[in-house]
């Protein structure tokens, strides 16, 4: 990103929106999720026939149903001892899921965090961030229209401490697949979505409140118009 395109970045999204604080500071407990279906009448099949990118959304709100049920596809728990629906280099699972809700059930709008273990929403920064996650996309603002976006991050650390430098890859391929079966489940859902891959990393940390974990891939998701 040039000097000049990172300043405008910068400047769009400088000024959080009143309530953008910590939800730990706010008191807000975790959120117990619905549990996830394990079975639909949408096969594989039809799902992967239905998948198309979708940039336009309806004002329809996302129900919290739906949204767990997208969280648990990108990295639920499917087996007792751990094990999780995207495979993952050495089982040692790198990926961390945000989801910025705007209209999003009862959810007040804020980012969370997603916890597999207990199938829960771990908050982190209140307000709605979608505006300013779309302008850290380098202004895609259709971004903001979507009533839930997905951010899966990423600790390194926890995969190139085995595998060195080739962990790098292990972690984006492992982020491909979490992105695959969550647009996958959204198709099944008859919701719509798509990846983006163009976005400031600093900036999304800044809106996420990251620390160690790096942003890779921006997936919004809601009804099609």
């Amino acid at each position: 990103m040039g000097r000049l395109e990172g300043i405008l970045v910068a400047a769009a999204i400088a000024v959080l929106p009143l309530g953008s604080v910590p939800m730990t500071c706010l008191g807000v407990d975790d959120i117990s999720l619905p549990p996830p279906r394990r079975a639909s009448a949408v096969s594989v099949e039809e799902a992967l026939a239905r998948r198309r990118s979708v940039r336009d959304f309806s004002d329809a709100d996302l129900t919290l149903e739906d949204a767990a049920q997208l969280l648990w596809a990108a990295q639920g728990i499917t087996h007792a001892s751990g094990l999780r629906t995207a495979p993952s280099a050495g089982a040692l699972y790198p990926l961390e899921i945000y989801l910025v809700a705007g209209k999003v059930g009862t959810l007040p709008p804020g980012v969370y965090r997603y916890g597999p273990g207990a199938h829960e929403l771990v908050p982190r920064v209140s307000g709605d961030r979608r505006q300013a996650l779309a302008a850290a996309a380098y202004h895609q603002t259709w971004i903001a229209d979507a009533p839930g976006i997905f951010v899966i991050a990423a600790v390194f650390r926890r995969t190139t401490v085995k595998y060195g430098e080739r962990g790098e890859r292990y972690v984006h391929i492992e982020a491909g697949h979490a992105g695959e079966n969550l647009c996958l489940q959204a198709a099944a859902q008859g919701l719509g979505t798509t990846i983006v891959g163009a976005f400031s990393n600093a900036e999304v940390a800044r809106i996420l409140g990251l620390s160690e974990e790096e942003p890779i891939l921006i997936i919004p998701v809601g009804k099609p118009r």
